[in-house]
């Protein structure tokens, strides 16, 4: 029997139960859709498409190795695996369970000729639930409920060979996709390397000695970067976690969040356009010429605070951030400009290299005060003491070449230290002002 495998963001071929189980039924077709109205206004954005390129180039490649090839499609997903199966006979289609709404809605319609397995979690955000059977909606107590479903299941091997169809249906080229950026060509300076074999490399090579520091530390290279292999799926989380030992329980429990903001819009699927407390909905976000070209600003990284524009820079030219500078520069949108969340999340999703609806809507949130388990609105990050007290200097002269010169003692507030160089912006608002102007706006709210 021929069996298609319909891929999505589980780009790989190691602990791939999907495949694994096709393999197993009979000769496998190997499918990618790109289906860009399904998702609606949360189509991947620009950063995550040349990710996706180049990780489907790698993707055919090793599928090619084992005598197998990858069909690229392009259009409604439910409608050509339906003429899939139609033209070559498949009695079935397998694939990984997503939980992103536009994927749930297409795994519905295609009913009982889908063979979903679990794979792309630490355990199904099905099974793990509050006493009453419903999703956490508070990360400690999801950790603590995790437990009782782990360690997760062992790896299993990329098959050694996948059995092949008598005929190939016809695949597009996917270099007519385009997904590659023409102009502006910021992704120039993308360091990175998509696909399967680079994400078990890392994986293999992590040390996390002294992870708990260090991955505050913008100076310094102390992540894992996995968080793009992760989202396109080019390795698992429980191979991540089997790679790990007991005591890496930091680096376990950012793993772990990733489940935890699935089961999240699991139960909220319109997380990632609505308030998460609605009282928030009555906020006064700034809007007009004035915001507008305020919010232009933040994107661009000319703030006139060294971090935030640090981050803001990295983000264009690299298609990433670091964590820290990340949860800086969102709360420096919503608290110091206090324009609205989504304005910013947006930006983020077209920017990453690892936009995850999930985790974007989820931390995003977090850091606006507006969700489910986050801080208090009234919570706002100091960028100026933050960029001092997690020494990033080093970070600074990288990304904001204008600062370069300046000592440290300056460079994390040049206008405090009266050395700001004509070509660096001054600050877009005071700290204070900023600050108070917010918490007039947090009162509004109560």
């Amino acid at each position: 029997m021929t069996n298609l495998l319909w891929l999505r963001q589980d780009l790989r071929l190691h602990d791939q139960p999907a495949l694994v189980a096709a393999a197993q039924a009979g000769a496998v077709i190997p499918v990618y859709i790109l289906d860009d109205d399904a998702p609606g206004d949360w189509r991947i954005g620009g950063a995550q498409r040349w990710w996706l390129h180049h990780s489907l180039k790698a993707l055919g490649d090793a599928l090619a190795e084992k005598g197998s090839r990858l069909i690229l499609r392009r259009g409604d997903a439910v409608a050509i695996l339906t003429e899939l199966m139609e033209r070559t006979g498949a009695g079935a289609i397998h694939a990984i369970r997503h939980y992103e709404p536009w994927w749930r809605k297409a795994e519905a319609a295609l009913g009982e000729r889908l063979c979903l397995h679990d794979g792309n979690h630490l355990a199904p955000p099905e099974r793990v639930t509050t006493g009453s059977g419903g999703q956490f909606r508070i990360y400690s107590a999801f950790w603590k409920g995790l437990q009782e479903h782990l360690p997760p299941e062992r790896p299993v091997d990329a098959p050694r060979t996948i059995p092949a169809p008598d005929r190939w249906p016809e695949s597009e080229m996917l270099a007519d996709w385009h997904l590659l950026p023409t102009t502006p060509d910021w992704s120039g300076g993308f360091d990175w390397t998509p696909g399967e074999d680079e994400a078990r490399h890392k994986v293999a090579a992590l040390a996390l000695d002294g992870y708990d520091e260090r991955r505050n530390l913008p100076s310094e290279h102390g992540t894992s970067r996995l968080s793009p292999h992760l989202h396109f799926g080019e390795v698992s989380p429980r191979a991540v976690w089997h790679a790990t030992d007991a005591h890496d329980v930091t680096f376990r429990k950012e793993l772990a969040w990733r489940d935890f903001t699935d089961g999240v819009v699991l139960a909220l699927p319109d997380y990632a356009d609505r308030n998460g407390r609605p009282a928030f909905d009555r906020l006064p976000w700034r809007t007009g010429r004035d915001a507008t070209a305020d919010l232009k600003a933040w994107q661009q990284g000319r703030t006139g605070y060294p971090i935030v524009d640090a981050g803001m820079r990295q983000l264009w030219q690299s298609g990433w951030m670091h964590n820290r500078v990340r949860m800086i520069a969102a709360s420096f949108v919503i608290k110091h400009l206090l324009i609205d969340w989504r304005e910013g999340e947006r930006w983020y999703w077209d920017c990453l290299v690892d936009a995850d609806y999930g985790n974007n809507a989820v931390n995003w949130q977090w850091v606006a005060g507006t969700g489910i388990d986050a801080n208090m609105f009234g919570r706002i990050m100091a960028p100026l003491s933050q960029s001092e007290k997690f020494d990033a200097a080093g970070y600074i002269r990288r990304w904001v070449p204008e600062l370069a010169e300046l000592p440290d003692a300056a460079i994390h507030d040049p206008d405090a230290a009266g050395c700001r160089p004509a070509a660096y912006p001054a600050k877009l608002i005071g700290h204070r002002e900023a600050r108070e102007r917010a918490l007039a706006a947090g009162r509004k709210v109560r």
